[in-house]
């Protein structure tokens, strides 16, 4: 089995840093400034830990509050919401395929079954732990009926997610594997870029969840945190925030309410008559052929026999400890 570093390990350990010193601020300032919901707080952070200083990018740009009182209005773009979707799928499919290769590595599994241990924890996670449990409350609904209606969601959202980083985790993983365990830096610099390949392929999926209201987006917790003031004091604290002086990223009033509204809005997660039986079924199946696509392209470029603890036969230039040239 040839094995070729894909990056030297100074680029390595630089990503790492700026991923520590992106974690801390996006932490520092959710949850010091900006009033997004807690689950999304926490999937900002989980998010951040895997795609580095590109997740502070995304969140800098779609969700940070740019001035007090003006988060609501700030996040009401329609692209915002898909990218909060985005998120909290990648925070709980993401998290629930990392741990699972984690795992499935430590036992030696061929990537062959690693993959569908990983797809299937993924979405047992995101299904049962960011979607059902932490979403209950918000949707006004007990935990059964939140699992029952976030199920098709959730699958059509992780068939995006894992097609994505399926491809992306086996090839890199064939072109080095040291990757494929949890004790090498290799194998967590190959899961970030893997989850933002997810991120990227699943957004367009996310998107139209949202737009169709079978997915929330994001939200404030000034309108659905539990415990949250009441519409008119959020409208009102907008207000105040749009008045300061100097403010640089104002907004009009028109945008205000839209984001009071979406920031507001119980979300639908069956779609109601929005969405025709036939166009949920037609979505499915697109990512399900996403995901076909993905094992296409991880048969065909990488190596789904291979397992972890393999005898590694060293490329020019590379050294491998214990391995002489």
């Amino acid at each position: 089995m040839h094995t070729t570093p894909w990056a030297p390990d100074w680029a390595l350990w630089l990503w790492f840093s700026l991923t520590l010193l992106s974690v801390l601020y996006v932490a520092w300032d959710l949850f010091t400034r900006t009033p997004e919901m807690k689950v999304m707080k926490w999937g900002w952070v989980l998010v951040t830990l895997y795609t580095g200083p590109v997740g502070l990018l995304i969140y800098w740009f779609s969700c940070r509050e740019p001035a007090p009182g003006t988060h609501e209005a700030f996040i009401a773009p329609l692209w915002k919401q898909a990218v909060g979707s985005t998120i909290h799928c990648a925070a709980g499919d993401a998290t629930g395929i990392i741990v699972a290769a984690a795992i499935t590595g430590y036992f030696g599994l061929s990537m062959g079954v690693d993959i569908w241990i990983e797809y299937a924890a993924g979405f047992v996670f995101g299904l049962f732990i960011f979607q059902a449990l932490f979403m209950k409350d918000m949707m006004g609904l007990s935990y059964g009926e939140a699992l029952r209606q976030s199920f098709l969601p959730e699958w059509i959202s992780m068939n995006a997610m894992m097609a994505g980083m399926l491809p992306t985790m086996v090839i890199l993983m064939t072109r080095d594997m040291r990757a494929m365990e949890a004790t090498s830096p290799w194998f967590w610099a190959a899961m970030s870029a893997a989850t933002l390949v997810g991120v990227v392929v699943s957004y367009p999926v996310n998107y139209w969840l949202v737009k169709n209201q079978l997915k929330h987006g994001m939200g404030t917790e000034r309108a659905l945190g539990k415990g949250g003031a009441a519409q008119e004091e959020v409208s009102a604290s907008a207000h105040a925030g749009h008045s300061m002086g100097g403010m640089s990223h104002a907004v009009s009033p028109a945008a205000a309410h839209a984001g009071h509204a979406m920031a507001a809005m119980p979300m639908n997660m069956e779609g109601g008559a929005q969405v025709s039986g036939l166009r949920k079924a037609v979505v499915t199946l697109i990512t399900l052929v996403m995901l076909a696509l993905g094992y296409w392209l991880a048969a065909r470029y990488g190596d789904l026999s291979m397992r972890p603890g393999e005898p590694m036969e060293a490329m020019p230039g590379m050294d491998i400890p214990g391995h002489r040239m």
